[in-house]
Formats: C-alpha cells, sequence, structure tokens
C-alpha cells in the first residue's frame, strides 16, 4: 500500500481544509465548505448538527467511501489525501486502518459472535486461529465472551452493539468512526455504549468520531463539532462521567 508518512510519531484524525462539492455548474451543491478538525489518538470526539448539514458527507470522505473535491485528510500515520488520494487501494486503507460502527450492529446473521468479529483479520490474512484468539480478547474486555457462540438472533440490542464494537476495533485502526450508535438503545444502554468507546479510545490509542442527535450522550464530550453549512465550528463539551 503506497503511503506518505506525517511528521513522525503523528497520530488520530486531521483534516484540513476539506472540501465536497456534489455535481457541476448552476446545479453543484457544496456540502463541505473548508472543514478542519482534528482528533487525539485515544480521544472520542462528538460531531453534531442538523440533517442537511455534511455530517454523513464527512463521514464517507474520512472512511474513503466518496473522495473529497480538496483539501487534506491525516489518518493515523498516513496522509491518505491531500487534493487527491495518496493511498492507492482504498479497499484495504478501509480494512486494515478504519474501524466502522453504525446505529444497527449488521452482524452476520449467520456467523456467530467469534466468527462475525474474527472475519476481519481473517480476510486480512491473519490466520484463522489467532483471528478468533483477538475476538474473544476484544468480547472478554467488553464483557460479551459468554455468548461468543451465540448467534445475532439469540443476542440483545445492547449485546449486539458491544459485538459491532469488538468488530471496529478488532484490527486495532488508529481511527474509528461511529454513525449514530446509540440510537437504537435506550439511556443506559446508550451510556453503557460512550463509557466502553471511551474504555477502548484509551486503551488502544485510537481517534473516534461519534456522529450523533442523541440527546442522552452529547454531554458525555469533552469536545464537540458542531457542522452547519458544510463548515465546523469546535466547543467545549461536559465530558461527564465517562472516565
Amino acid at each position: 500500500m503506497d503511503k506518505q508518512q506525517t511528521d513522525s510519531g503523528a497520530r488520530g484524525i486531521r483534516i484540513e481544509g476539506l472540501k465536497k462539492r456534489y455535481g457541476h455548474g448552476d446545479t453543484a451543491v457544496d456540502a463541505l465548505k473548508g472543514v478542519n478538525m482534528v482528533v487525539a489518538p485515544g480521544e472520542v470526539v462528538g460531531l453534531v448538527g442538523p440533517s442537511g448539514s455534511g455530517k454523513s458527507t464527512l463521514l464517507k470522505c474520512l472512511g474513503a467511501i466518496i473522495e473529497p473535491t480538496a483539501g487534506r485528510m491525516i489518518l493515523g500515520q498516513d496522509v491518505i489525501y491531500d487534493n487527491g488520494w495518496k493511498i492507492s487501494d482504498l479497499r484495504a486503507l478501509r480494512r486494515d486502518k478504519i474501524g466502522f460502527v453504525f446505529q444497527a450492529p449488521y452482524l452476520i446473521p449467520f456467523l456467530d459472535v467469534t466468527d462475525n468479529v474474527a472475519l476481519l483479520p481473517m480476510l486480512a490474512g491473519v490466520p484463522n486461529a489467532q483471528a478468533r484468539q483477538q475476538a474473544m480478547a476484544l468480547l472478554t474486555a467488553l464483557d460479551v465472551q459468554h455468548r461468543a457462540k451465540a448467534m445475532p438472533s439469540q443476542l440483545s440490542g445492547g449485546e449486539q452493539q458491544r459485538v459491532a464494537i469488538a468488530r471496529g476495533l478488532v484490527n486495532r485502526p488508529p481511527v474509528i468512526l461511529a454513525d449514530e450508535p446509540t440510537a437504537p438503545l435506550d439511556s443506559d444502554r446508550a451510556l453503557a455504549v460512550i463509557r466502553i468507546l471511551n474504555q477502548m479510545a484509551k486503551q488502544f490509542d485510537t481517534a473516534i468520531i461519534v456522529v450523533t442527535h442523541d440527546e442522552k450522550i452529547i454531554p458525555t464530550f469533552k469536545r464537540i463539532y458542531h457542522i452547519r453549512d458544510g463548515v465546523t465550528h469546535e466547543e467545549a463539551g461536559e465530558g461527564r462521567g465517562m472516565e
């Protein structure tokens, strides 16, 4: 995989002047107009904003799902975009460097919990036994190891989301993008998920962005980026009770 290194030891997420335009000419829409954002390793940051503000577009750009129009993105130690992709294999980048946690767990229904988590490292070439060991270590850290042989349909909503978090972390990515991960959960389970993300961020030195509308969890963030009309505005959050 081609890569351009950032300064030695630099990690986390850095976005500089990121722009995304859809369409051309009179019908063009500027979804992102110059986004700047920094998330340190071990930090969980909230990203909030109204529908149509650019949250989904920003997450898709960061996840190397769509190509920005201009700007710069650094994930971990890799400059992945600088007015053009700097990584030749975007599929490998998504598999190895970016963890995704979605509103719905999207677990594979015909695989048990362990294999749902172990699948990504297996696809990356890790031997099956080692991949399952990695999966079990995370399931234990997330306190769902007792469900290791269960099928997804046998899990509660909270258990499914913990398994989805384990899957997002299993390749030890420097970056996790979480899109409305607590939306389907009640208050206790939502706060438990955010507590877990904070613990995992610190344990694995991972930078995490959580896109959310969930009023239950917004007070937990120490830093919040508001996105409005394609531009981000940073503010300090309350950071309550998630240590």
